[in-house]
């Protein structure tokens, strides 16, 4: 293998200069726009390689950054966007929690709001949209109760990251399979059967500390038909159906029942979907910035460079796995963002995998599990600000109640140590 080129890093160095260098000067990682951060480590790409004409560097930036995987991701996160907007703005997510308030046993709370949390972001596909919901029934039921707000908080972080991990329509999953070339149903399959027992194990855990805690939560309304689009978008994507389908669809049915109801009109229907598209405009962006930037960087040897020094002590599958795992999960520990960590490591991943003959659906696996896992855990992440700012708590006092994200790093090692799950073979 190539040892490539350590200076054609440079622009990554500039990128997390910036973005963690602002972080630590203001106390907020979030202050310094990461688009504009991305924007100047690619300029600084293209003036690097002075053997190459100016034009040249551009038309490279310009074919990575056109890449069928990117334009196909950047349409995906668009109608995932749509979807979301529009399912919550005809009152889904309301009648999801409310439904699942109402069926949840008194002394049950905190697992309830583990598992409801769970399935809104398995549903919505964003963690932080499940939190902003959540979040404020969680203060609720800690002040009525003895449990602790912490506690609150990492149980709907937990689950957040659950949905965040799995979701056929959240970014990061979007990321891992466009970056990887899989199919979202392999993935899920894959993702699902190595993160479900660290979803149980935190279940009985929470249930264990909370026992003889109990709050009483007055009957909530809720509508069956608006929860509906989100069951029929998941059991479509499961069965199979292409993406876009799947997608358009769910716009369709959550639109149709808004326009029903009364919560739309017809031009506000459109103009939700609007807002849902331009809620995905900067990650639709940072994806296609960041595919041309890689390309420069490729070009310039930067890519060999990182191959290398990831894959010298790599001596076999279970090592190029963790490799991969070890990437994706430094990249998060660096930009504090799941989705920009995948979008960086996952050129990377897809050339280790095609080396050691991993799956496109493991690989896509890993990068997912290890990029949230390590975001659920980390005190400067948006989830947990959030979170914290809601609840009025420190984020570093919601770590020591953070159970879930521990566990699927670990159940993501023991899937690498004893190769599991096993599924037939791909064909190729």
């Amino acid at each position: 293998m190539k040892k490539g080129n350590l200076w054609a890093m440079t622009p990554f160095a500039v990128f997390l200069f910036l973005f963690i260098g602002s972080g630590v000067i203001t106390g907020d990682f979030y202050a310094f726009p990461v688009i504009v951060a991305i924007v100047i480590s690619g300029a600084v790409a293209l003036v690097m390689n002075l053997k190459e004409t100016f034009a040249r560097k551009v038309d490279i930036f310009c074919r990575g950054a056109g890449n069928v995987n990117v334009m196909l991701m950047v349409v995906i996160f668009l109608l995932a966007g749509a979807f979301s907007e529009v399912a919550k703005g005809m009152g889904a997510v309301d009648s999801t929690v409310n439904f699942a308030l109402s069926a949840i046993p008194p002394n049950l709370l905190v697992v309830g709001l583990f598992i409801i949390a769970c399935f809104i972001s398995l549903s919505m596909g964003t963690s932080m949209g499940t939190i902003v919901a959540l979040a404020p029934i969680g203060v609720g039921i800690s002040d009525h109760t003895d449990l602790a707000m912490a506690l609150v908080m990492a149980a709907i972080i937990g689950g957040s990251m659950f949905g965040d991990n799995l979701s056929f329509i959240s970014d990061t999953t979007i990321t891992a399979v466009r970056s990887q070339g899989a199919e979202m149903k392999d993935k899920f399959k894959m993702n699902f059967w190595i993160v479900l027992p660290a979803a149980i194990v935190t279940g009985i855990i929470l249930w264990a500390i909370s026992i003889g805690e109990t709050s009483h939560v007055e009957h909530l309304s809720y509508s069956w038909i608006k929860i509906i689009p989100y069951i029929l978008v998941i059991i479509f994507a499961l069965a199979g159906i292409n993406v876009f389908l799947v997608l358009a669809l769910g716009i369709v049915l959550a639109g149709a029942v808004g326009l029903v109801d009364g919560s739309y009109s017809l031009m506000g229907l459109m103009q939700k979907i609007g807002e849902g598209m331009a809620g995905m405009y900067e990650i639709a962006f940072l994806a296609i910035l960041i595919a041309g930037m890689v390309e420069v960087i490729k070009f310039n040897g930067g890519i060999d460079f990182l191959l290398h020094i990831a894959t010298r002590r790599i001596k076999s599958k279970k090592g190029a796995e963790f490799g991969i795992a070890g990437l994706v999960g430094l990249t998060g520990l660096s930009t504090a963002n799941n989705t920009i960590a995948i979008l960086i490591a996952g050129p990377l991943a897809k050339n280790i995998a095609g080396q050691y003959g991993i799956e496109s659906r493991r690989s896509a696996s890993l990068l997912d599990i290890f990029s949230c896992s390590i975001q659920g855990l980390l005190p400067y992440g948006a989830q947990f600000l959030a979170a914290a700012s809601i609840a009025s708590i420190s984020p570093v006092s919601i770590l020591q109640y953070s159970y879930y994200p521990i566990l699927v790093g670990i159940c993501g090692i023991i899937a690498i140590l004893i190769g599991f799950p096993q599924f037939q073979k791909m064909k190729n």
